[in-house]
């Protein structure tokens, strides 16, 4: 029998069952959305936060000060002439502050920085400049701006030369920042950025609140972060001195994370192939007993083994591969409607839709098997005179 006559035969059979066929689908249809859906979200919200991380800036390491230890400004230094693989490092000062102009206030973020910042944090100028060293060593109330305290303060008017007084001090504002948009849950446009010396004079302090650090070579984070931990700690000769994290270590820790949580809900909908896949044979197992004189039949005027084999494999095949494709489709909204309500970009993942796929195809193959052979293996005769 030719392929196509079988897939022939096979379309009747099941179009002469529609509901039967409808229903027998159905388990295989919510398993590949299921999977499509949840892998695919999982992904999109890995990358998500891949993304923000990044933002925080290229091969960033962060050092603070712990047990009551607390860092200084010249700690910088210190660091990048004793650790080779950095290749720049910058005191920070942040805290929350007022800023006011005319009759508009906001609370802001206020950071005490260094001209290396744009480089460190991967945030560069929009318009005007950015603190020079110049501003650090004659601690110079200059301030940039983020796009966020142009819109509110400034109400969208161009701040550059304006004065905005911050904690009560008059800043000149000589920038603009490029937008940076939301950046782990904050929002990274509404900040206020001054020489760090400033700030300290301000604050009346020697102390920073943390120290930014950047390797050239990712590969060179781990050893960078133990070499940053053993100078503070021949520094002070103490072992609790200082934290050291890096951007590598919060993205291997994101990875890991969503990889397990997306490779476990990945597998409880795989059950919904599994069960789809039982019902496939059940209702195989029904067609082959329903059939039973067709199959006498099809043997008495020639048909093999294979034959009548090949013909249940078919359509065990049919109901995985239309059920298959529809799940695809479903999976696809599914993963859009998830993507909209997690808040992250919507990404059908190549990977989910084969895996998917796939196994469906193997589902309907495997469990198609047995009543396929069941069928081949029935008696002539015994199919002939069965009522």
């Amino acid at each position: 029998m030719v392929l196509g006559e079988s897939l022939q035969i096979a379309m009747r059979a099941l179009a002469a069952n529609r509901m039967r066929t409808i229903l027998t689908m159905l388990g295989i249809i919510i398993g590949i959305a299921a999977v499509i859906a949840l892998v695919s979200a999982g992904q999109s919200a890995q990358k998500t936060i891949s993304d923000e991380i990044d933002s925080l800036g290229s091969n960033l390491i962060l050092v603070t000060g712990r047990s009551g230890f607390r860092l200084e400004a010249e700690d910088a230094t210190y660091v990048l002439e004793r650790v080779k693989s950095l290749v720049r490092a910058m005191p920070v000062i942040q805290v929350n502050s007022e800023v006011t102009y005319l009759s508009n206030s906001r609370s802001v973020q206020l950071l005490g920085v260094t001209q290396e910042f744009p480089e460190l944090r991967a945030h560069g100028i929009d318009r005007g400049r950015f603190v020079m060293p110049a501003d650090v060593k004659g601690r110079r109330r200059v301030a940039v701006v983020g796009q966020t305290v142009v819109e509110k303060v400034f109400e969208g008017r161009d701040p550059i030369g304006e004065t905005l007084t911050v904690s009560g001090q008059p800043f000149t504002v000589v920038g603009v920042m490029a937008e940076k948009g939301e950046s782990m849950g904050t929002d990274a446009d509404n900040v206020v950025l001054v020489p760090i010396s400033t700030l300290q004079r301000m604050a009346g302090t020697r102390y920073v609140s943390m120290l930014y650090a950047q390797v050239e070579d990712i590969d060179d984070t781990d050893e960078a972060v133990s070499l940053i931990e053993r100078a503070f700690n021949s520094k002070f000769r103490r072992s609790d001195t200082v934290n050291v994290s890096s951007q590598k270590q919060l993205l291997d820790i994101v990875s890991t994370v969503t990889h397990t949580f997306t490779v476990l809900l990945a597998s409880i909908a795989g059950i919904s192939l599994l069960v789809g896949g039982i019902g496939i044979m059940n209702i195989m197992l029904v067609s082959v007993t329903e059939r039973t004189r067709e199959i006498g039949l099809r043997k008495a005027v020639g048909a093999k083994k294979r034959d009548i084999m090949i013909q249940f494999l078919i359509e065990a095949s049919i109901l995985s591969g239309i059920g298959g494709s529809i799940g695809v489709l479903l999976g696809s909204v599914g993963t859009g409607i998830l993507a909209r309500l997690g808040g992250w970009a919507a990404s059908t993942s190549p990977s989910a839709v084969l895996m998917a796929v796939g196994f469906s195809v193997g589902v309907g193959m495997f469990f198609g098997l047995y009543p396929a052979s069941k069928a081949a293996n029935l008696d002539a005769i015994y199919c002939l005179r069965y009522e």
